[in-house]
C-alpha cells in the first residue's frame, strides 16, 4: 500500500514538476517496475534499497546487452526516483550518487530568450495576490539563477535588499551570497503588502513566498503557474522553474561574464557542470553569424 502511494506520487512528480513527456514517464515507470520486481525477488523494500542491491540490479540489466542510451535512461530514471524519495523525506541518502551514466552525447538544456521571459511575465495579472507573488517568484528565479528548492525556502533573514544580495542555502547545506537585481527586489517589495494580509502558519513566518494558506509555496504550485503563463504566452517549449536558471547562466555568458563567476553564482561544485553553458553560448554565436553574416543572408 505504501509502495503504491509512493509510486503514484512519483508519477505525478514526473508529470507536474519534471514536465516529462508521456512516453518518457512510461519508460521511467516501466524501469521502476523492473526494480520493484527485483526487490520483491530479494525480499526487500524498494524504498529502503541499499547500494549493493542497486548494483546487482544494474548488473542484471547489463546482462541483457542494453545499448548505452537504454542503460543511461535506466540510470537517469533511478537517479530521478531516489532524488524524489529524498525530496519527499522518505529517505536521507541517495544510493545512486556514485552511479556513472554511459556517455550518449551532449543534451543541451532548454533556454528562454529575454523576449520569451518578458512575454511570460506580461501574462501575469498583477491586480491579484497570486499574480503579484508569482511575478516576484519568476523575477527572483531569473535574477538569481536559483534552484526551485532554494527559491521556496528563501527567508527574510537571508534577504538583504539594501546590499543587493540574498543568502542562498544550496545542495549539501552549502551557503553562497548571490546578487539580486533591483527589479527582483522591487517585485518582492510589491508582494509584501499582499503577504501581510495572509494568516501565516507557525514556522513559516520567515518564509518570503507563501501560499494563500500561509505555508511555504510548494514546488508543484510554482511549476503549475509557470506552465500556465508559458502556455498563455504562446511558448511551445516544455518549461519549469529550472529553465530560468539555465536562461540566467546562458544570458550572462552571452554577455561576457566569466564562467568561474557563473559557477559561483549557481553554486556548482565542479566547473564541468557549469561548462554546459559554453556549448549553449557556441550555439548562440553560430546563430548570430548565420543571421548577420553577409554570406549567410537569403537572396
Amino acid at each position: 500500500m505504501i509502495r503504491q502511494l509512493v509510486t503514484d506520487k512519483y508519477k505525478r512528480y514526473l508529470l507536474l514538476e519534471k514536465g516529462l513527456s508521456t512516453n518518457t514517464i512510461e519508460a521511467y515507470m516501466s524501469d521502476l517496475q523492473k526494480l520493484i520486481n527485483f526487490c520483491a525477488e530479494q525480499q526487500i523494500n524498494v524504498i529502503d534499497l541499499h547500494k549493493e542491491y542497486l548494483e546487482q540490479f544494474l548488473a542484471s540489466m547489463y546482462d541483457q546487452s542494453l545499448s548505452p542510451r537504454s542503460t543511461a535512461r535506466i540510470i537517469s530514471g533511478l537517479k530521478s526516483f531516489f532524488h524524489f524519495l529524498q525530496l519527499e523525506k522518505y529517505r536521507d541518502d541517495d544510493p545512486t550518487e556514485l552511479l556513472e551514466t554511459p556517455k550518449t552525447g551532449l543534451k543541451l538544456p532548454v533556454v528562454l530568450s529575454l523576449e520569451e521571459i518578458d512575454a511570460i511575465l506580461a501574462t501575469i495579472d498583477l491586480s491579484t495576490v497570486g499574480g503579484t507573488r508569482n511575478y516576484a517568484i519568476i523575477e527572483t528565479l531569473y535574477s538569481c539563477g536559483l534552484r526551485i528548492s532554494e527559491l521556496i525556502s528563501l527567508r527574510f533573514s537571508d534577504f538583504f535588499p539594501e546590499e543587493g544580495f540574498i543568502r542562498v542555502k544550496g545542495k549539501g547545506s552549502k551557503q553562497r551570497l548571490v546578487p539580486i537585481s533591483d527589479t527582483a527586489i522591487q517585485r518582492i517589495k510589491d508582494w509584501l503588502p499582499y503577504r501581510s494580509q495572509i494568516v501565516i502558519k507557525k514556522g513559516n513566518e520567515d518564509i518570503v513566498f507563501v501560499s494563500a494558506r500561509g505555508k511555504a509555496i510548494s514546488r508543484v504550485t510554482v511549476f503549475y503557474y509557470i506552465r500556465q503563463y508559458a502556455e498563455a504566452a504562446g511558448i511551445q517549449k516544455t518549461i519549469g522553474p529550472h529553465v530560468f536558471r539555465h536562461s540566467f547562466a546562458t544570458h550572462l555568458l552571452e554577455r561576457g561574464a566569466n564562467i568561474r563567476v557563473i559557477q559561483e553564482m549557481l553554486g556548482h561544485e565542479k566547473i564541468t557542470t557549469t561548462e554546459i553553458y559554453t556549448h549553449l553560448d557556441r550555439n548562440f554565436l553560430r546563430q548570430e553569424i548565420i543571421e548577420h553574416h553577409p554570406r549567410s543572408r537569403k537572396k
